[in-house]
Order: structure tokens, then C-alpha cells, then sequence
């Protein structure tokens, strides 16, 4: 009994208490030159603007947190008033605690995701791996946005769902990714990977060379889940400044030393990824997945920038993920 209380209170140790202080340090601990979002008391007008302004859930809730912020430091946390406003705005701090919930939910279900089927059985490989994953996150969260966090929250609840639905083949996994792809399509275009993963992991050549279209088939739903919600809100949203891009900066990524840095960043840290799978299924899941995500990759050449490393990392905590679960005895891969 006290080896199981000791059990809990490590585990809720690692997976919640330790993230959110690393956090906490990413946001209070030092001050990024990126954005200067600390100094705004209310939600920007450049969310409600451009390309943000089709992430609806994430400028819906940054509003709300705004106000509640607001409302606890000037009633009942009125004490506290005078230590917050040194340290940031309303905005910020209500970014902080809407980022960190989600980026928690994230620690959770990576825990989850690394305990279930994993390749290892060893606690302390797992807890590395995890812990790895997470300083992975942290260290992006130098571009801070309110979206982030909540879209790789919906992805790796997509990534959960997928591999459920690979190993116990429940239609109710399936089914629930067909409406978290919806409603994830809201917060951010990440949602898009969810259907990169799921076609990495059931579709095979092999199938179609013998005519068998059930892996093409079953991810159809997933791209017309994503496309409606997509294209319907760039036909609501028609604000004059509400564009599909932010802007083209191809050129920048591949002249601005910072750009380069990030892309020879994404790109060591997915081949370093890609050397840990050892075996050949595991290899192959992740040659597709990269494969699967190209138009992502390509949308992050045209309008995103290399060094906002934030933008690949759902392909590098897929890439972990892919490395660490066990794919051999999985004669779909044979």
C-alpha cells in the first residue's frame, strides 16, 4: 500500500508538478526577445486579424483568461496585485495559466502514450523519454502564442486515439478523431497532422497493390473533417484583414542566420530521433509520417518561420513517440 502511495506521489511529481515549474521558469524566469507580449494588458488586435483570426477557440479563451485575471488581481487576489503587475499584464498572465493547463494535459497524455505498448519496460527509460519530450516544449515556448499549447494538446489526443484504435480496433477511437479533428481545426492548422500520423500508421502499399483501398478509405473521413471546419471559417471570417497567410517568407528562412539555425535544428534533432528506431517498422512508420506531413513542412517553408521551432515540434514528439512503441509483432508491417 505504501509503495503504491509512493508510486502516485512520484508520478504526480514528474508528470505535473516539475513540467509546470519548468514552465513557469520559461514564462517568469527570463525574458524573450522574440515577442514582447508581457506588455499588453488586453488581447492583441493582430489575434482577431490576419490568419489568427481563424483560430477561434484559442482568441475565445485568451479573452475570457484576460478577464478573469483581471477580476481575481482586483478582488480576491487583490493582495497579489502589486507582485503580478511587476511580472507581466493581465494578458500574459492569463496566457501563462491557459498555456500551462494544457501544457499539462500534454504531460499527462504523453505519459500515457509512452506507458501504452511502449518498447521498453524499463520506469527509468520511460521517465527519461518523458522528461526529454518536455524540456523539448519548454524550450519552444521562447515565441509564446495562445494557440500552441492547446493545438498539441488536440494533436497528441489525436496520436493517443490513432494508436488506440490501431491495437484494439474499437470504431469508438476512430470515431471520437473524426470530431477531434473538427473541433481542433479551430484552435490551429496543426490538426492537419493528425491525419499525416493516422495515414503513417494504416496506410501500406502493399494494400493497394492488391487493390485493397480500406486504409485510403478510412482516412478520407479525417481530411474532409479537416477541410469543412478549414475552409468554412475562411468563408465566415471575411474581415478585411483576415488573409489564409500571414505572410510569404521563404526568402528570410533561407537567409537569416536565426531560420537557418532552426531548420539545422529541426533537422538534427529528427535524424538523431530517426538513429533511436531500432527496428524496421518503426523506421518505416516514421519515413511515412515525414512523408504524410510534407505539405505541413512545405506550409512552414512558404509563410512560417524556421526559427519559431515550435512549428515542428508535433513531428518531434511524433518522432519520439514512433521510436519508443512497440510496432514489431504488428503483422500490418511485416
Amino acid at each position: 500500500m505504501l509503495k503504491k502511495n509512493d508510486e502516485k506521489i512520484n508520478g504526480f511529481l514528474f508528470v505535473i508538478v516539475l513540467p509546470l515549474l519548468l514552465f513557469a521558469m520559461s514564462y517568469y524566469g527570463f525574458e524573450s526577445s522574440y515577442t514582447r507580449l508581457k506588455t499588453s494588458e488586453r488581447p492583441p488586435d493582430f489575434l482577431f486579424s490576419s490568419v489568427y483570426a481563424y483560430r477561434v477557440i484559442p482568441n475565445y479563451l485568451s479573452v475570457q483568461m484576460t478577464e478573469l485575471v483581471y477580476y481575481s488581481i482586483n478582488g480576491p487576489f487583490s493582495f497579489f496585485k502589486d507582485f503580478l503587475t511587476k511580472n507581466g499584464t493581465p494578458f500574459y498572465h492569463g496566457l501563462f495559466l491557459m498555456n500551462s493547463f494544457f501544457f499539462v494535459l500534454c504531460s499527462v497524455l504523453l505519459n500515457k502514450i509512452l506507458q501504452f505498448k511502449a518498447a521498453f519496460s524499463s520506469v527509468d527509460i520511460r521517465r527519461i523519454v518523458h522528461l526529454m519530450s518536455i524540456f523539448f516544449i519548454v524550450i519552444t515556448q521562447y515565441a509564446p502564442t495562445n494557440c500552441d499549447t492547446i493545438a498539441l494538446f488536440c494533436y497528441l489526443s489525436g496520436v493517443f486515439l490513432t494508436l488506440k484504435y490501431l491495437h484494439e480496433q474499437k470504431k469508438q477511437y476512430y470515431y471520437i478523431l473524426i470530431v477531434l479533428i473538427v473541433v481542433s481545426t479551430f484552435v490551429r492548422e496543426t490538426a492537419c497532422l493528425n491525419i499525416a500520423f493516422f495515414a503513417a500508421v494504416f496506410f501500406n502499399l502493399k494494400d493497394l497493390e492488391q487493390r485493397k483501398y480500406q486504409s485510403v478509405l478510412k482516412i478520407i473521413p479525417l481530411i474532409i473533417a479537416f477541410l469543412i471546419p478549414y475552409l468554412g471559417l475562411r468563408k465566415f471570417i471575411t474581415l478585411e484583414e483576415a488573409t489564409f497567410v500571414e505572410g510569404f517568407y521563404i526568402d528570410r528562412n533561407f537567409s537569416s542566420p536565426f531560420n537557418l539555425a532552426g531548420l539545422i535544428f529541426a533537422i538534427v534533432v529528427l535524424y538523431f530521433i530517426y538513429r533511436l528506431c531500432i527496428d524496421k517498422e518503426n523506421r518505416l512508420i516514421f519515413q511515412k509520417y515525414i512523408f504524410f506531413s510534407l505539405p505541413y513542412l512545405i506550409m512552414i517553408t512558404l509563410v512560417g518561420l524556421f526559427w519559431e521551432v515550435r512549428l515542428f515540434l508535433p513531428l518531434i514528439l511524433t518522432g519520439i513517440i514512433i521510436a519508443f512503441h512497440h510496432l514489431k509483432q504488428l503483422q500490418r508491417f511485416s
